[in-house]
């Protein structure tokens, strides 16, 4: 009697199994349907509008041919900047929080402020940053687009470097102890080369995040219909003229809309994939 309810109760628990199993694949399978339902739809439409005349003209005016050329370079210019910005402050805030402060009061409030800023909307960054910067140059520019990005970097690069460099094994920082090595020799020579790989996964990370915001750009940066290198002033970017061509009723700008959607998930997907390499081999 005992081997026939154990029987049954391995029947039912392995129809149990079995249910939650075809559930979990369905799901699965449900979710990679509609991902690459849009894949599709961007590649095909974005290969269509792509040309050399993207990377040649600036964006036209309706009816008129043209391309991305000034979007691209505003882009690319206030991406980095951010990044320039962001990077640094980041890096020096998660080893502080790593190293010096750990369990101290000041260290805390830092992690706390720091998760509010990570799941903050980035359209809040843009209106903080437009009270900041645009109201009181009286402007927008590439600059105040810049540190609006530079506002989202930050709290990725933090929580990377503080986790990557808790990983680094305490047996280093105890010989490096035991020779003498004083603090900032120990983290700038030993713990922060042991996390290099981890600390710049947490970089492209950063940057593939940032390279798609539109909602920062708009009240900061805003846009141009010209090229333009000059940071002092508004500047085309890619997100930005996805929003306003895609609203409009012009073909030729639809087109192009799609080009730069294209161009962005590509980027994206590059930093991804070279973030997952790096992690990769650190391990």
């Amino acid at each position: 009697m005992q081997k026939t309810f154990s029987n049954s109760v391995y029947r039912r628990r392995r129809l149990f199994n079995r249910f939650h199993l075809s559930m979990a694949w369905l799901t699965m399978a449900f979710g990679l349907f509609w991902l690459g339902w849009i894949f599709h739809t961007l590649f095909y439409q974005g290969f269509s509008g792509l040309g050399t005349e993207v990377f040649r003209l600036d964006t036209p005016p309706p009816g008129m041919a043209g391309g991305l050329r000034n979007a691209i370079w505003g882009s690319l210019l206030i991406t980095l900047f951010g990044l320039f910005i962001g990077t640094p402050v980041g890096i020096l805030c998660g080893i502080f929080l790593a190293e010096f402060g750990r369990r101290s009061k000041l260290a805390a409030a830092t992690r706390f402020m720091n998760d509010i800023l990570l799941s903050a909307p980035s359209i809040v960054i843009g209106l903080f940053v437009y009270g900041l910067v645009v109201v009181q140059q009286g402007h927008f520019s590439g600059w105040a687009g810049a540190l609006a990005l530079s506002l989202l970097v930050v709290p990725v690069v933090v929580r990377t470097t503080e986790n990557m460099l808790r990983l680094v094994p305490d047996s280093l920082r105890e010989a490096a102890y035991a020779l003498g090595t004083p603090k900032w020799k120990l983290v700038s020579m030993v713990t922060l080369r042991a996390a290099k790989a981890g600390v710049l996964t947490g970089v492209l990370l950063a940057f593939a995040r940032i390279s798609g915001e539109t909602a920062p750009l708009l009240f900061t940066a805003l846009n141009n219909q010209f090229f333009s290198t000059d940071m002092n002033q508004p500047m085309a970017n890619l997100p930005n003229v996805i929003y306003q061509f895609a609203m409009s009723p012009y073909e030729d700008w639809h087109s192009l809309a799609w080009a730069a959607a294209l161009l962005i998930a590509l980027t994206v997907l590059a930093a991804n994939i070279a973030a997952r390499v790096l992690a990769r081999n650190k391990h």
